[in-house]
């Protein structure tokens, strides 16, 4: 039998064979035997990127290698194989929300009949243990998966010596290992850490590097930052009944659709996140057990609270990129230790022809774990001569797992109107009300549930941007990513059936433009 690999042609309606490979062997025989330091391929990073690349080159009979060494963060804590999104990042990201969710669930269960008590106690640390669980049994699948597949894993950290030769820095203890292993290729999956800022006490703060291992509860917390990664902690953290406040320099999802991010933050304050723009810290102080705030916000000036954990989630950084020798390989790095890419018409190739990056470490790259997969699997097809594809990295849909989660593909409406001009764009849009909100007597919910597609004014209006707050956003926008990759039309969009009664059937209902200044409210089913 072999692997077959398949491209679409003709949009996404016919499929043809672009070449095949041997299978891959399923015994638990280790990789190229200890000695070997030659390689076809070498990874640095054992993220998601960094796997889907070596996993792929060695199902083309490659012979590949991965390094993978997570340098503790500040405050101690490390994890194993499988990068940001399996243990700091997405998976107990998602984890945690679901629990809050839970809760929430638990808080009106009595208008479905069922007799619970009127408060339910969380316990924190059977969360974070059962989490943390399930999180090394993913670091152990990933390293069955990479002996399976004769992919030689090196717990060591990476460092060029020149362009082909890698040094490998293994610790254990107080033990160290130095070995120099030899890339015909080199992939740079590093991803990036949180960002820390220079202010005065910052060593009192966690980031999400910490959160999700933190086997204390984080009682009254303060999340600073404006992007998804503050918001989405603060959500959880507030929804698992302890009182949190997000502090952001600007606007919150400042990257997203105004409308939307609105709609987000607004929904967070209803639940009872306390919500501070145009505010930065000054300074961070002991206070016995507890930290001390001091900011500054442009409207109310100087202002302080202590808090139990404050969490930095301000931004994330390629830094580490800049001590692992690439500059004195050639590599070309941005100041933040980003490799820039686009040298001979690949995105992800560098300056040096056989280098490439991929992931969070790639400059101006798309930070989401399935980006980083999907385009860790394609460069290495590309690499051995199996195919063609370039990497698409335009209308990647997204969701934002805050308590009224945002999801999204394509244009936000403002840059719909910049790019098209306000006359030749047109927003259907909605405000509905899902069927469990009603038993439920959920208006906290309720009010941001919302949903808008921005289409180009033209006969058939092709959808430029989908946009959709509510339950289970990212299962809801997934589909419609696929069809909007079809180039749908709002056309096609409305004459389509809708199952009923669901929350995505509400955009087959929609008929309402912002421009003709009708209420977009739906009312019956």
């Amino acid at each position: 039998m072999f692997k077959i690999y398949y491209k679409h042609v003709n949009k996404c309606l016919h499929f043809k064979p672009i070449y095949f490979s041997k299978p891959v062997s399923k015994s638990y025989t280790s990789g190229p035997p200890a000695d070997e330091t030659n390689f076809d391929l070498v990874v640095i990073g054992g993220g998601s990127g960094g796997l889907s690349c070596a996993k792929e080159a060695a199902s083309l009979g490659k012979k590949v290698a991965v390094l993978d060494y997570v340098e503790p963060s500040s405050h101690g804590t490390k994890w194993g194989l499988g990068g940001t999104c399996v243990n700091v990042g997405c998976i107990p990201k998602k984890l945690c929300h679901h629990a809050a969710q839970v809760g929430g669930v638990i808080s009106y269960a009595n208008k479905f009949g069922w007799k619970v008590p009127e408060k339910v106690p969380h316990d924190w640390e059977l969360m974070i243990k059962n989490i943390t669980n399930y999180i090394r049994s993913l670091n152990f699948k990933h390293r069955v998966k990479l002996v399976e597949m004769k992919v030689k894993y090196i717990n060591a950290k990476g460092h060029l010596l020149d362009p082909h030769t890698i040094k490998a820095t293994a610790r254990s203890g107080d033990n160290v290992t130095e070995t120099q292993i030899k890339a015909a290729n080199i992939v740079i999956a590093t991803g990036k850490r949180p960002r820390i800022p220079n202010i005065p006490g910052v060593s009192l703060c966690i980031t999400s590097d910490d959160l999700f291992w933190k086997k204390t509860p984080p009682g009254k917390t303060l999340c600073i930052g404006a992007g998804y990664v503050a918001l989405e902690a603060a959500g959880f953290i507030q929804g698992l009944g302890y009182e949190t406040t997000v502090m952001a320099r600007s606007v919150p999802l400042s990257k997203f659709d105004k409308q939307m991010a609105k709609l987000v933050t607004e929904s967070m304050e209803r639940h009872g996140t306390k919500v501070l723009v145009n505010t930065m810290p000054e300074k961070f102080e002991k206070s016995g057990s507890r930290i001390k705030v001091t900011w500054r916000s442009s409207d109310s000036g100087l202002n302080s609270d202590i808090f139990d954990t404050v969490v930095m989630a301000i931004g994330r950084t390629a830094s580490p990129n800049l001590q692992i020798g690439l500059q004195q390989a050639g590599v070309t790095l941005d100041v933040d230790g980003c490799v820039v890419g686009n040298f001979q018409n690949e995105r992800e190739k560098s300056s040096v022809p056989h280098i490439y990056a991929i992931g969070d470490a790639l400059q101006n790259g798309v930070e989401l774990t399935p980006v980083a997969a999907r385009a860790g699997k394609l460069l290495a097809r590309r690499m051995f001569g199996f195919g063609k594809e370039q990497m698409d990295y335009n209308n990647i849909a997204t969701t934002v797992f805050t308590p009224l989660e945002y999801g999204c593909v394509g244009m936000s409406e403002e840059l719909a109107v910049a790019t098209y001009g306000e006359e030749n764009v047109d927003v259907y849009h909605a405000f509905y009300k899902p069927l469990e909100y009603t038993v439920a007597e959920n208006t906290v919910d309720d009010k941001g549930c919302y949903i808008k597609v921005i289409v180009k004014r033209q006969q058939e209006e092709r959808v430029l941007g989908i946009h959709f707050t509510g339950p289970h956003a990212g299962e809801v926008i997934q589909g419609f990513a696929v069809a909007f990759r079809c180039v749908v039309t709002f056309q096609k969009l409305v004459s389509t059936v809708g199952i009923h009664p669901t929350v995505a059937e509400e955009f087959t209902k929609l008929h309402i433009t912002k421009r003709s200044g009708l209420d977009a409210t739906v009312t019956g089913c």
